[in-house]
């Protein structure tokens, strides 16, 4: 800890000129007295470090001592900050390691490259979860990324949606997907699909596993997701549909278009549907922006819908 407490010492007045005990103290969570103790480790390394007295003193290295990454473009020092996302890294408890690793990188950035990863810090934001979901508990997340990292057995208690809806599953985790700010681990054997904060309890075994050499998380995920959504939407509708409602509405659907716009500015559409109750309510939300033509059987049945509407509010 004393080794790594120096370091960021040396990054902190590297990156921020002077700054007083009191100040470093506050920066890295310790007393000032024992700023005092490691300001006198560096000093007897051979750090050029020395400090004023007064009011407008403190802390500062002789100037021209730095290090400095060499090989970075502009592009990828932005890169690397726009790349830290604070909330997943904090969840996975890898927070203070993410805020350490920016700043040695800032620190040995040359002046303009470190503008450039400040101007993109400072101008955008990733947050990861939708606007309606709310933030789901993963109490158990860091223990399963400790398990993914050192290829750990877990025996887990898990919920799940059918019957019975808690079950026990040996896991040998092989990676963590982040997807819409919900944590999925994705485990042997199979491997299987299974979403972190419906795990009701954990067990860390002492058995080891071997992830399969030819695993790809990445690719995996893809084809996870592909499979997804056509379990999801095993039917399908045709519809004449205005271009943006289509393109909003069912966007990451393997939608197909016949033609172009007609008369009236929608285009003819094939449209992969849950089943025909949730592509009746799917379909009437979008109103007249859309005309159902297949299924007869949901066209009729919309015609209904709207027929009753059409009584209720004359």
């Amino acid at each position: 800890m004393k080794s790594s407490r120096l370091v960021s010492i040396l990054l902190l007045l590297q990156t921020r000129g002077r700054l007083t005990a009191a100040q470093l103290a506050e920066e890295l969570e310790v007393s000032v007295r024992t700023v005092y103790r490691d300001v006198e480790a560096l000093g007897a390394a051979g750090v050029p470090l020395y400090g004023d007295a007064g009011h407008a003193g403190g802390y500062r290295l002789l100037d021209g001592y730095r290090t400095r990454l060499t090989g970075l473009t502009a592009g990828e020092a932005e890169a690397l900050f726009l790349a830290g996302v604070p909330g997943p890294a904090a969840e996975l408890g890898l927070g203070s390691t993410l805020a350490a690793a920016q700043l040695k990188v800032r620190a040995a950035l040359p002046g303009e490259l470190r503008e450039h990863a400040d101007r993109v810090s400072g101008r955008f934001h990733l947050d990861a979860p939708g606007w309606y979901a709310r933030a789901e508990e993963t109490p158990y997340l860091t223990a399963v990324a400790d398990a993914v990292w050192n290829g750990r057995v877990l025996d887990v208690r898990y919920r799940r949606w059918r019957e019975p809806t808690d079950v026990e599953r040996r896991l040998e985790p092989y990676g963590l997907v982040l997807k819409a700010g919900r944590w999925y681990v994705v485990a042997g054997p199979g491997p299987r699909t299974f979403r972190v904060d419906q795990i009701l309890g954990l067990t860390v075994s002492d058995e080891e596993f071997t992830r399969p050499g030819d695993f790809d998380l990445a690719a995996y995920w893809t084809a996870y997701q592909r499979d997804f959504h056509e379990r999801l939407h095993p039917g399908e509708a045709v519809v004449r549909i205005a271009p943006t409602t289509l393109a909003n509405a069912f966007e990451g659907r393997a939608v197909t278009v016949d033609g172009a716009p007609d008369g009236d500015g929608l285009v003819r559409a094939t449209v992969p549907v849950e089943s025909p109750a949730h592509a009746h309510d799917e379909f009437l939300r979008l109103g007249t922006a859309v005309e159902v033509l297949e299924p007869p059987e949901l066209r009729a049945r919309i015609a209904g819908t709207v027929a009753e509407l059409a009584r209720r509010y004359a």
